[in-house]
Order: C-alpha cells, then sequence, then structure tokens
C-alpha cells in the first residue's frame, strides 16, 4: 500500500465537480509538477475535506494512485492565504495567478521554481496595500514565470536589428522594436523608456521591492494590461480569470 501513495505539499488551482459530492482537484505540488486528483465528499458541506480543498490553499496531502485519477486521501491546511478571501481586488487577482499557473506547469514534469514563486505571489497578493501594488504582484508573476519558461522580452535593443534606439512593443515579436522595423510588424504598439524600464523592473524585482514601491494608476494597468496580453499570446489561451480582474 505504501507503494500506491505519496505525500507532498500543493497548491489548489482548480476545482472541478465531478459529483454531488466530490470535486476533481488541479494542485501544483512542490516539486512544481500539476497533479489532479479527487476529493471525495468535498462539497458536502461539513465533510472532511471541504475546508481543506479551498482554491488557493496550501495544503499537505496524502495521495492514492487511482486507476485513471488520482484521489485525495488525507489534507492538512499549511497556509489558507485567509487574506486573499473576502475581498473582491484579491480573489481576482489571485484566480488571474494561478489561471496562470495551470497553464505554465505539466503533469509528470518537475519544475519547483514554480511551487515557490506561486506561493510567494500568493502570500504578496494578501500583502498589497493597495490595488495598484496587486496589479504589479500579478504582472510579475506572469512577466516571471513566462520568462523562467522562455518567454522573456527583448526590452534592451530592437528585437529585429537591434537598433537601442527602440519606440515600439511588439507581443507578438517578442519586445521592442525601433520605428522602420515597427512598420513590417503588425500590432506593434508606441512606448515609452519609462514603460520598458518599468517591465524590466518587474521581472527582475524581487516581490518584496515590488510591494514597497510607489508606483501610478496609469503604470500598473499598463503593466496589467500588457501582462495579460503577453500570457494570453505565448500561451495561446484566452485567460478569462485575467479578463475578470481587467475589467474591474
Amino acid at each position: 500500500m505504501a507503494g500506491r501513495t505519496r505525500r507532498t505539499r500543493g497548491i489548489i488551482l482548480g476545482r472541478t465537480k465531478l459529483s454531488e459530492q466530490d470535486l476533481i482537484l488541479t494542485i501544483l505540488d512542490q516539486g512544481g509538477s500539476q497533479v489532479r486528483a479527487v476529493a471525495k465528499g468535498a462539497r458536502k458541506p461539513g465533510g472532511r475535506f471541504a475546508a481543506r480543498t479551498e482554491l488557493f490553499c496550501e495544503t499537505d496531502f496524502l495521495i492514492a494512485k487511482g486507476r485513471s485519477l488520482d484521489v485525495l486521501s488525507e489534507a492538512s491546511i499549511v497556509d489558507a492565504h485567509e487574506g486573499v478571501r473576502g475581498d473582491l481586488d484579491r480573489v481576482s487577482a489571485a484566480s488571474a495567478i494561478c489561471e496562470v499557473a495551470r497553464l505554465t506547469s505539466f503533469e509528470d514534469v518537475s519544475d519547483p521554481f514554480l511551487f515557490a514563486i506561486l506561493a510567494r505571489a500568493l502570500t504578496a497578493c494578501e500583502q498589497a496595500d493597495e490595488p495598484c501594488r496587486l496589479d504589479l504582484v500579478v504582472a510579475a508573476y506572469v512577466f516571471k514565470v513566462l520568462a523562467h519558461a522562455g518567454w522573456r522580452p527583448e526590452l534592451r535593443s530592437c528585437i529585429a536589428c537591434g537598433d537601442p534606439d527602440y519606440s515600439r512593443f511588439s507581443v507578438a515579436a517578442g519586445g521592442v522594436l525601433c520605428e522602420s522595423c515597427a512598420r513590417e510588424v503588425e500590432g506593434a504598439e508606441p512606448v515609452t523608456k519609462a514603460q520598458v524600464a518599468w517591465i524590466a523592473a518587474i521581472i527582475g524585482s524581487t516581490f518584496d521591492q515590488l510591494l514597497a514601491v510607489t508606483v501610478d494608476r496609469e503604470t500598473s494597468t499598463f503593466l496589467l494590461s500588457l501582462a495579460h496580453l503577453w500570457a494570453a499570446t505565448h500561451l495561446d489561451a484566452r485567460l478569462r480569470a485575467f479578463e475578470f480582474l481587467l475589467s474591474l
């Protein structure tokens, strides 16, 4: 039996209804792999898993190997991220982050960085003391995770010709463009040096640094919108939770 069970810590990314009482959980485990497991009775009020399988919870799991899906045997909350709950802005930000986490993690593919940065980003959602900094947290998570996966924007010089005198940014092309090269790229938008400096800053700064920085609403909205477009384009997916966050 010991060979058919494993213990791991994980963060709950998604919950799918399986029956009147059961859920299928999508979990990012501490190794950075995505796990899907059935939580029996998790939809039943007062059930032993009901309060331990909420979205965003960091939990210690005992998971049994099943024929088609694994089955949750035990669950013990490590960090429920209570500071996110009950606040629409924070819940929406955490949901957008977990949506991207689902699309950048895979079953049987380990990457411990993904678990570490997700746990820190969810804590940062709790710590952000104003909406502008909450926007920075989400945007930073997106750009950091996608840069880690190989989609790092070119911000120093034109991605097409290398000219350091850039004036446009193209998500499809992958970074900044000079005015001449931008004529050949559909959808290349004007960008300022200050905006590009902010993109570089959220990729290179820690969450602690971003939570302490002063940022105006126009800049934070620009970064959040660009992060959404960057993720949707390079992950080739519609990000519904992210779209809801942008609508607030």
